[in-house]
């Protein structure tokens, strides 16, 4: 009877291919608890638009060089394991990069030179030495979702508060009438610093009250 607990206290230890999936969405959450990827998430968060832009092209090439480090795992040589994985990330970094300037020519201009900064994100490079090289690839097509809609959504927040307040629109759609007065500071860099602040304190707060109960 005793093995029989302790065997099924293993299996609730051992984690799912949904807990890999959930974590990046709450518990690990590359914005609001590893505060990851700082440079897009306050540069590029300035109008809603940009943050979800910024936030799937990240998420697909996380995806996707996840999915190759995963199935490559075994072949890399442990000496140039990183410069392959920047190898890799850079390819998909590439095809998103032209694919943006193919559909919108102006938010390809708006994200500017930040698309080809995902080459050197952390939270892309980290997920592929710390999780793809050493799981199978549904493992690791579970976390990059996870990771990856977990960036999503932590720049969107900060991009929809941002430009609600600093712009009075949303996603390009007036909110409020003439009168109303724009807080420019919150499209400027030092918004987005109180954003990703008030965000973070709010975050907090939450986990906390949601550990004691």
């Amino acid at each position: 009877m005793s093995n029989l607990n302790s065997n099924n206290e293993l299996l609730k230890k051992v984690p799912t291919s949904t807990d890999e999936f959930i974590k990046g969405l709450w518990k690990e959450n590359p914005v609001f608890v590893q505060v990851l990827g700082m440079c897009p998430v306050l540069a590029v968060s300035n109008t809603a638009a940009n943050a979800v832009a910024m936030g799937l092209a990240t998420a697909f090439v996380l995806l996707m060089s996840n999915v190759l480090v995963s199935l490559l795992r075994n072949f890399i040589p442990k000496q140039v394991r990183i410069a392959s994985y920047i190898l890799i990330i850079a390819t998909f970094v590439t095809i998103v990069d032209y694919s943006i300037q193919a559909i919108s020519v102006e938010l390809h201009k708006s994200l500017g030179a930040f698309i080809s900064l995902i080459v050197v994100n952390c939270l892309i490079l980290s997920r592929a030495e710390a999780f793809a090289s050493k799981n199978t690839v549904g493992k690791s097509i579970m976390d990059a979702l996870g990771m990856g809609i977990g960036f999503t959504i932590a720049l969107f927040s900060l991009g929809a508060v941002r430009e609600i307040l600093g712009n009075g629109s949303f996603f390009g759609i007036t909110l409020f009438p003439e009168g109303f007065q724009d807080w420019v500071i919150m499209v400027l860099p030092a918004g987005g610093f109180f954003t990703l602040a008030a965000w973070l304190l709010v975050f907090n707060i939450y986990k906390q009250k949601r550990a004691e109960s």
